[in-house]
């Protein structure tokens, strides 16, 4: 097993990506702590893998919200004792709109979740890390911190700001065993739109968008993902550090 015995922190776990990482994940030997602000879903999770004997422990709160991020990280200390993998995944969209246009309301809410939340949860997961000797974190980032023409000004800098925590992060830490890397994920089928009300997107902004959209030559799953953060999460990859592996079929060579 890859990952056999070692405790792996997932947020966002209750569907989608990170859903799949930690089924996927569980199967291969891990410890899950399962982080997720949806109740049901993460009751659902739970029990999907606790019933193909899996480990796991769930965690309910909002990564935007520093304190509820530290108690994801003390529940793993508390349960396990120990924490080998973070896999900063939770996420929301913004409404597609520019810098002239975005509300104070969007830019805080998807910066908080999507920057902030890995921020914090980074913070304290590197704390234990070093201590322990060495550690993986696997950041789930997006086309749309590679380039703008993906998302809106919100998302499109909070996935920036990602991929500029993986790699600052990969940096000051990889002489003390830590390894930091990035998955910009495509166009991949989950319920993340789910998070805002379509109906409030910018129409201008999102036929600017469709020009980019065109050259999308695949929709992934989210199993596509979690097999590509598996690899990362494992020793397997313990000379990657750093990377931003784009895991879009294609889309960002457009």
């Amino acid at each position: 097993m890859r990952l056999k015995d070692k405790v792996v922190v997932i947020t966002g776990a209750g569907s989608g990506i990170g859903r799949a990482m930690a089924g996927l994940f569980a199967a291969e030997g891990a410890k899950i702590v399962a982080a997720e602000w949806h109740g049901n879903t993460l009751k659902e999770v739970i029990a999907e893998i606790s019933a193909a004997g899996g480990s796991i422990t769930g965690v309910e709160g909002n990564v935007a919200v520093e304190a509820d991020c530290n108690r994801i990280i003390d529940t793993a200390m508390q349960t396990y004792s120990r924490l080998d993998v973070l896999c900063n995944n939770a996420g929301v969209m913004d409404l597609n709109q520019g810098a002239g246009d975005v509300s104070n309301e969007i830019w805080e809410r998807v910066i908080g979740i999507n920057l902030n939340g890995p921020m914090y949860l980074t913070r304290k997961a590197v704390q234990i890390m070093l201590k322990q000797g060495g550690g993986s974190i696997v950041n789930t980032a997006s086309v749309a911190g590679l380039g703008g023409g993906a998302a809106g000004a919100a998302y499109t800098v909070s996935k920036h700001g990602l991929i500029g925590l993986t790699r600052n992060t990969a940096f000051v830490y990889c002489k003390d065993g830590i390894r930091c890397n990035a998955i910009a994920a495509g166009a991949v089928e989950t319920n993340i739109m789910q998070s805002l009300d379509a109906s409030k997107l910018d129409p201008k902004a999102s036929a600017r968008y469709n020009t980019w959209y065109a050259a999308i030559p695949a929709t992934l799953q989210g199993a596509d993902i979690a097999k590509l953060a598996l690899f990362l999460a494992s020793d397997e990859s313990k000379m990657i550090n750093g990377a931003v592996i784009p895991a879009d079929a294609g889309w960002s060579a457009a």
